[in-house]
């Protein structure tokens, strides 16, 4: 199959992007998007020219290093799932692909489809860690938790911090991912100590980096890849308030 990508270029931070065009002929449907681009960037190099940086690491969905808009979708047209395993069957021969960055004031462009998701790592300190001493690994059963609150913290610490809720969100919104974090402990036992304090300091961060606020669009959870759900936003806000009267 033939497909032609129209692939965000920019140099730098400082520099100025635009869309460059490219033809990719004999594409392997089973061809994964990252294999794709692995395979126009050889094709660059043998001409001379330089390859379209782009995030990645595991290609198998779990790491959340890739990610970025094809088509004005975050991660592209597959629901529940990142670029890595987006295959070219998921198109039409002869289709164009616009490629993009995430677009968010607090998500800089680093290099063509790559961009400093630093706040994020900024978000996920603030949080700290959790006072219960560690030790060796205790018994599976010595802290009973209720199925219902394991279940619930599981889905929300399945978020890989991907960014695509950003991209997707009109405000530019970290609200679920912040959200995830912070829900995903403060469901266990383990996190309750700690529980509203985080709440407060990574809410605070997350205020203090150039993301928008949460208006619950729900473009987040549409183009999530682990479907993370909005009622970890309910919860965010739930324990901040709950620790700002503490506080008081």
């Amino acid at each position: 199959m033939r497909l032609v990508l129209h692939v965000w270029r920019q140099k730098n931070p400082g520099s100025r992007g635009r869309m460059v065009r490219y033809e990719a002929g004999d594409v392997n449907p089973d061809m994964s998007m990252l294999e794709l681009l692995d395979v126009i960037n050889e094709g660059l190099m043998v001409k001379g020219e330089e390859p379209i940086a782009f995030e990645h690491d595991c290609r198998e969905g779990i790491c959340g290093s890739c990610g970025f808009m094809i088509n004005g979708i975050a991660h592209g047209p597959l629901p529940a799932s990142t670029v890595c395993q987006l295959t070219m069957r998921h198109f039409k021969d002869g289709q164009e692909l616009y490629l993009e960055p995430w677009r968010a004031k607090a998500f800089p462009v680093i290099k063509d489809l790559v961009v400093d998701r630093g706040a994020f790592d900024r978000i996920i300190s603030a949080g700290g860690f959790i006072s219960v001493p560690t030790g060796s690994a205790p018994d599976g059963n010595a802290i009973p938790v209720p199925k219902e609150d394991a279940d619930r913290a599981m889905d929300a610490a399945a978020c890989i911090g991907c960014g695509a809720c950003v991209a997707a969100c009109p405000n530019a919104s970290a609200a679920l991912f912040t959200g995830a974090k912070i829900a995903h402990l403060g469901l266990l036992p383990q996190g309750q100590p700690e529980r509203h304090e985080r709440a407060l300091r990574m809410v605070t961060q997350f205020n203090r980096e150039n993301f928008g606020s949460c208006t619950n669009i729900g473009e987040c959870e549409a183009v999530c890849p682990k479907e993370i759900k909005l009622e970890v936003i309910a919860r965010m806000n739930h324990d901040f308030i709950q620790a700002s009267r503490l506080r008081r």
